[in-house]
């Protein structure tokens, strides 16, 4: 019986996009109901699923859905702008060649294809699962990773920048592996548990091995 491969669940933005800036300035002007303040205000959305930030509020659906919709209008034209972070680029080269890759991440599909593309890592990516796949919450889309591949929780570890993610990770029983290059600082993503947490791409190889060695 051929041994299943396992997989990588890469999110995007924070990990092998730099593009935390151009998120906090778009929705610092967007809408003033959406009142990110600080940038560590901003941080802290992603303590939960980014997607939930009207949840609790006084905005109407409809309004956080056009706010959305504004903001991915202009995030997309302003990803072209963005550069992956220094090293990311041959680590995935590397862990393409034994893994399967996947982008799980909370930003539509187009903008994600046309990143990678550009960048010259699309091929290493076996699927884009990307905002507007299945549901928002990453979990749902985690879930269909399991059927579709035929997979468990052991044979899968998510690669995150936030606290969030690391969370929805683990209510499916997937551990992760922190970066501290991203949105989210060191300290927080403690909170998560995750395996470790690298401190620049390289780093990620060595990881993802003694991960998967201990399963």
């Amino acid at each position: 019986m051929q041994k299943k491969r396992k997989i990588i669940l890469f999110d995007l933005d924070g990990v092998i996009a730099d593009s935390f800036s151009i998120a906090f300035e778009i929705n610092k002007i967007i809408d003033p109901l959406v009142s990110v303040g600080t940038e560590d205000d901003y941080r802290k959305l992603f303590d939960g699923n980014i997607n939930d930030w009207g949840k609790n509020s006084a905005v109407a659906e409809k309004e956080v859905k056009r706010i959305d919709r504004e903001f991915f209008k202009r995030y997309i034209p302003q990803m072209k702008k963005v550069k992956m972070f220094p090293g990311i680029k041959n680590v995935i080269a590397k862990l393409g060649k034994k893994y399967i890759l996947l982008i799980i991440s909370s930003t539509i599909t187009s903008p994600i294809y046309d990143f990678l593309k550009r960048n010259g890592i699309l091929p290493y990516f076996d699927e884009v699962v990307g905002d507007n796949i299945v549901h928002t919450n990453k979990t749902e889309r985690v879930k269909r990773v399991f059927n579709k591949y035929e997979v468990e929780d052991k044979d899968c570890v998510f690669i995150t920048d936030t606290l969030g993610d690391m969370r929805e990770a683990a209510s499916l029983g997937i551990k992760s592996i922190g970066v501290s290059w991203g949105f989210q600082k060191r300290e927080n993503l403690l909170k998560g548990k995750p395996f470790c947490i690298a401190e620049k791409p390289e780093e990620l190889l060595g990881a993802v091995l003694n991960y998967f060695k201990q399963k």
